[in-house]
């Protein structure tokens, strides 16, 4: 039997903001020793009262606008009831009946190139929980509560993802509009981003939805794919072999490759939602709805565009630039720096050609440093300015794509101007007819079994010549060389 495979995500997401969701601890996730951000107010000690993040609660509003959602007149918060040992009230303040966005939608790019619209059912607000973070040797669980009231958004979607790829993609995309909207950092590896993947297969054709499945807390994207593919294929032999699959939460045991059981699935009903009562409904300013819808950035979507459209970028490298924001912006600038010099040298000021070598160098070369250093491109010595100034060089053919390589490792180590560098160790490319004739003429004259050799076909032989006139004339550009060699040779 055909099985139709229906996904439905919740993706948690720590919201970038100073304090905590209810207190005014701090809200920072690098710190590594435990217990220090926390206060009577997130630890739930009796008689301690929450008051509203605005800011988490701004951050929410923006995301729903981005998402083209509907943003809630009123809303309100509610306990959510339920025992972990990392949870310090024994419930958490959440929002269930009434979120702060409902409705919207979230394109993708299917594998055959056709758009998809996966639908958003609500993105609302509530806190996180502590960490356990278990001891194997001494077979104790030790308690950080430094994440405890984390302000953290939720969004579910419909059940509207077809595959793994898909849940992916949409995984891939929100983060970047999170990243882009300063929402959220949405880093995975530390936990400010969670996937978890409700997943049922049902006979194809079918109206009812088969039993779903969830997967629990994956921190990768890569795991969330192998994940939910993993657990499609064991649902369907389950399914085949006439066994029904059981309604109940799994997590993801990377080392064996498999989902694991973890436990039931609760409903809602278990978890015993009722108004928080310490909250008063938060009511929604309409003209600030309106002013923070106005203030939304420019989106990765239509950044991307942009980049394809207006700068003529190819698109895999224009994906490549949008999927980190500082990356994109420094980009940009670098184009700015790079219309003044093609206007400023009366040449076209949209040549593309200048704009797709930045493109590129910032993708490999660039890119490359950036990560085996560790550094952030936004505190990496090398400013876009300096940057537009060596690409400009390169598309002169003032200098080599192997100089450019080492000027800019150097710029990118020690800050240098490139133009200083360049002047120091004569790395200047040598490009007048006038200059290099002598050269030439003396390398034929010298290799003159070589130059017949070429005449008479053989091709190899002037690869030969080029790099003895490149020895003899230090810093020759080898495509005007190779020109010069063939026009002798021809007469």
């Amino acid at each position: 039997m055909n099985y139709q495979t229906t996904i439905g995500l919740e993706i948690h997401a720590e919201l970038q903001t100073r304090t905590k969701m209810f207190c005014d601890s701090r809200n920072d996730s690098t710190e590594t020793h435990p217990n220090v951000n926390i206060c009577p107010i997130c630890m739930g000690h009796p008689g301690t009262l929450p008051v509203i993040n605005r800011d988490a609660v701004t951050k929410v509003i923006a995301v729903g606008l981005a998402l083209d959602g509907t943003i809630a007149k009123e809303a309100h918060f509610e306990r959510k009831n339920y025992f972990y040992p990392d949870l310090p009230k024994g419930y958490q303040i959440s929002q269930y009946a009434e979120p702060l966005v409902s409705g919207g939608g979230l394109t993708i790019v299917r594998a055959d190139g056709t758009i998809k619209r996966v639908r958003i059912t609500r993105v609302h607000l509530e806190e996180d929980t502590g960490r356990s973070l278990h001891e194997p040797k001494t077979k104790t669980t030790l308690l950080d509560f430094n994440r405890a009231g984390i302000p953290l958004m939720e969004l579910v979607t419909e059940p509207d993802i077809a595959n793994a790829v898909e849940a992916r993609k949409f995984a891939e995309k929100l983060q970047l509009i999170l990243q882009y909207l300063s929402a959220s950092d949405a880093n995975m590896e530390k936990g400010q981003m969670r996937i978890e993947a409700n997943v049922s297969l049902r006979p194809a054709g079918s109206p009812t939805l088969g039993t779903k499945v969830e997967l629990k807390n994956i921190n990768s994207f890569r795991f969330d794919e192998k994940a939910i593919e993993y657990e499609i294929s064991r649902q369907r032999e389950l399914l085949e072999s006439g066994k029904p699959v059981r309604q109940e939460t799994r997590g993801w045991d990377e080392s064996k490759g498999v989902t694991v059981p973890q436990r039931t699935k609760e409903e809602s009903q278990d978890y015993r939602y009722f108004p928080e009562p310490d909250l008063p409904p938060l009511e929604i300013d309409r003209a600030r709805v309106e002013e923070l819808r106005a203030g939304l950035p420019e989106l990765p979507s239509e950044k991307l565009r942009r980049f394809r459209e207006e700068f003529g970028i190819e698109p895999k490298l224009a994906e490549t630039l949008i999927r980190e924001r500082e990356l994109a912006s420094f980009f940009e600038k670098t184009v700015s720096e790079l219309k003044e010099w093609l206007s400023s040298t009366g040449k076209k000021p949209h040549d593309p050609r200048p704009l797709q070598l930045a493109a590129n160098y910032l993708t490999t070369d660039v890119a490359k440093l950036l990560t085996n250093s560790g550094t952030p491109i936004q505190e990496s010595l090398v400013s876009p300015e300096n940057f537009a100034e060596l690409i400009t060089y390169l598309a002169e053919n003032r200098i080599s794509s192997k100089t450019a390589k080492a000027v800019l490792e150097e710029m990118f180590s020690s800050g240098v101007d490139p133009s200083v560098f360049i002047e120091e160790h004569k790395l200047w490319q040598v490009s007048g007819r006038e200059t290099l004739d002598a050269a030439v003429e003396g390398v034929i004259a010298a290799n003159a079994k070589a130059a017949a050799d070429y005449q008479r076909g053989k091709i190899t032989a002037l690869q030969f010549l080029v790099g003895q006139v490149m020895k003899e004339a230090r810093g020759a550009n080898p495509e005007v060389v190779r020109k010069l060699l063939e026009d002798k040779l021809r007469d």
